[in-house]
């Protein structure tokens, strides 16, 4: 099944649903950079919220950027997503193994790291972008995500993001985002919490059984993801990116921002006056060509 995007309402439209199916977008990623098992995770599962959030855009030009900065040794995760369903992502270091869970799954709280920051940046046609930001919770980034939607955007969800991973591959990725409606009652809220935590619904049911979410659409997801080589790194400088008093850098291929060009430099290995010259405009990109995949 290729992947794609159902949204639409539940319980007499007081309930807003989204659900995806993101096997074919995440298995590609995870060819595309030589993922290891639990990056695979992490990635897939950050590239999936990506989806679900990009459903929302509306003009042509909207992007979001949804970047993770924390303590585990995959480093610093990114993903940009525009209005046609179209993403990109990267982690930093792809090749992170680490032991599984005493249940057997993928360690991706201690790989993305407990200690950090989810950052997102949302460029929808106002003067400056909005950012948003909160503390990790956990690393598991479903989680973190709940966290921001409840504290900074005041919008309770439900929020389920996963990435079964096999030795040929992905073999299923998807999740789902949950939210109720402000005219959603406390018994409207109640049955889903109570349904939520006694079903165990697979992501296909989500995607297949669509009498399960009324007035639904269903998304195809964008193409733009195929062909994921770019060849060029180009950066933007400035002190709207989360900062005050000191310019910070953003790659553009990936979305990542940096604290200044010298750790920009640093992390991705770059000639720090080719950087300069690009937040400049003396030159269009540092033609470097391994930091991120369209």
């Amino acid at each position: 099944m290729s992947d794609k995007i159902v949204r639409g309402l539940a319980y007499n439209g007081k309930v807003n649903v989204k659900c995806i199916d993101t096997t074919e977008l995440v298995e590609e990623a995870r060819k595309i950079h030589d993922l290891s098992p639990v990056a695979t995770a992490a990635l897939g599962r950050l590239l999936t919220m990506g989806c679900i959030m990009g459903s929302g855009l509306k003009e042509d030009n909207d992007t979001i950027t949804l970047q993770i900065k924390a303590d585990g040794p995959l480093g610093a995760l990114n993903a940009v997503v525009n209005s046609n369903m179209e993403i990109k992502g990267y982690v930093q270091n792809p090749n992170v193994d680490l032991p599984l869970k005493d249940n057997g799954k993928l360690d991706v709280g201690t790989a993305v790291g407990k200690y950090g920051m989810l950052y997102i940046i949302k460029d929808i046609g106002l003067k400056e972008p909005y950012i948003g930001l909160t503390p990790l919770i956990s690393g598991e980034i479903a989680e973190d995500f709940a966290e921001y939607f409840a504290k900074s955007e005041q919008t309770p969800s439900a929020i389920a993001l996963g990435v079964l991973v096999n030795k040929n591959g992905v073999k299923s990725a998807g999740g789902y985002m949950i939210t109720p409606m402000p005219d959603a009652t406390d018994e409207d809220i109640s049955k889903l919490e109570e349904n939520l935590k006694n079903k165990n619904y697979e992501f296909d049911d989500y995607i297949n059984k669509y009498d399960t979410v009324e007035n639904g659409e269903n998304i195809t997801m964008g193409k733009g993801r195929k062909g994921l080589g770019a060849n060029k790194t180009s950066f933007k400088q400035g002190n709207d990116y989360g900062g005050v008093g000191k310019k910070k850098v953003k790659c553009i291929e990936t979305g990542v921002v940096y604290d200044s060009i010298a750790e920009c430099s640093k992390e991705l290995n770059l000639n720090r006056n080719k950087i300069s010259d690009v937040c400049n405009k003396r030159r269009k990109s540092t033609g470097n060509s391994k930091t991120a995949y369209r």
